[in-house]
């Protein structure tokens, strides 16, 4: 049994979705033997203008695609292939400008290009997905800014409604808390979001495991 985990922060160092996706693998691996396989959308971004080609070629006969179109068809069968693959599936991102970081919606769009991803076809139907979620604020009803978090309802439909996933959500907020100093007060705040964020992340990691060993 696989465990799929795809990483999308810019940040190699001090990034609370790495870390809080870390606690999920670990629970995982204690309690599941089976692999880990790691895309790092992060520090291996996808080629952006591999979109356009792929779907072009969705409506050009094959006899008739470019070079550019026949790889970049190939490359997205090789991301789905790895999505298909997984019995269980961990996407880590951080909220950038309000959405969805570019290098993940990057992946995303290329993967609704293969036929066997697109919108209609459900093919994670029933499959364990958690989505760990880093906000730098406090987004939550009653702040400021309730409702500007575009990525985390995005993310909820294309994993659950489009690819039909069983879709988690593990969240820590104000993670910016400690070095934005107009949030100095919300440091012990933000301090008991990110223990609960990781004690959050391995019950998941765990009933991931637990799920994959059912299934099995």
């Amino acid at each position: 049994m696989t465990l799929l985990r795809v990483d999308s922060s810019i940040r190699t160092e001090g990034s609370v979705s790495r870390e809080v996706a870390d606690s999920l693998e670990e629970a995982w691996s204690r309690h599941h033997p089976g692999p880990v396989v790691r895309r790092d959308l992060g520090r291996d971004p996808l080629p952006a203008e591999a979109w356009a080609a792929a779907v072009t070629a969705g409506y050009t006969p094959g006899a008739d695609r470019s070079p550019q179109q026949r790889a970049a068809v190939a490359f997205v069968a090789g991301l789905a292939d790895e999505l298909l693959a997984a019995d269980a599936i961990v996407v880590a991102a951080p909220l950038y400008n309000f959405g969805v970081p570019q290098h993940l919606k990057t992946w995303i769009d290329l993967l609704i290009t293969d036929p066997r991803l697109g919108p209609g076809t459900t093919p994670l139907a029933g499959r364990p997905l958690a989505l760990v979620i880093a906000r730098g604020g406090g987004y939550g009803p009653g702040t400021p800014r309730a409702g500007w978090d575009h990525a985390t309802p995005y993310l909820q439909q294309i994993f659950g409604a489009v690819f039909g996933a069983d879709v988690t959500v593990v969240e820590a907020e104000l993670t910016l808390a400690s070095v934005v100093p107009a949030m100095a007060s919300l440091v012990p705040e933000a301090d008991r979001l990110r223990v609960r964020a990781h004690e959050l992340a391995a019950e998941t990691g765990r009933a991931l495991a637990e799920r994959a060993a059912v299934a099995a």
